[in-house]
């Protein structure tokens, strides 16, 4: 049973991840090294998430506040990039974000072995 943290890493990281990167290369036009420097990630990664073949599987664009709270993170790093529990607080915020509008719960769902239809676990705030 992979628990909904797990799953999580698997899918909504890498979209905040990739939504973080577009709107660094895009609104801050930064080159992709630069991107990749400030998240402490690879160019490679980075090319990969601006032609969207990572960090697709759910789509966070439209999910309200996401946007905002990456815009706060993408500030940070340009402004003050040694502020790293604030950004890791601002990921989490996202995330519980994500997770409290149920788009991941498709996925939490085929990747448990038992029905969890009636689960309410990310939508509760009890993680």
């Amino acid at each position: 049973m992979l628990t909904p943290c797990e799953v999580a890493v698997k899918t909504i990281s890498p979209a905040i991840r990739a939504l973080l990167a577009k709107t660094l290369l895009e609104k801050h036009e930064l080159k992709e090294a630069k991107v990749a420097d400030l998240l402490g990630i690879t160019q490679s990664a980075v090319s990969k998430y601006s032609k969207n073949v990572r960090g697709t599987t759910i789509p966070i664009e439209n999910v309200a506040g996401v946007q905002s709270i990456i815009n706060q993170m993408s500030t940070l790093l340009l402004t003050q990039p040694t502020q790293q529990t604030e950004i890791m607080k601002l990921f989490c915020q996202a995330c519980m974000s994500i997770r409290s509008n149920g788009l991941m719960c498709p996925l939490c769902q085929q990747n448990r072995k038992t029905e969890v239809a009636d689960c309410d676990f990310c939508r509760s705030g009890d993680c």
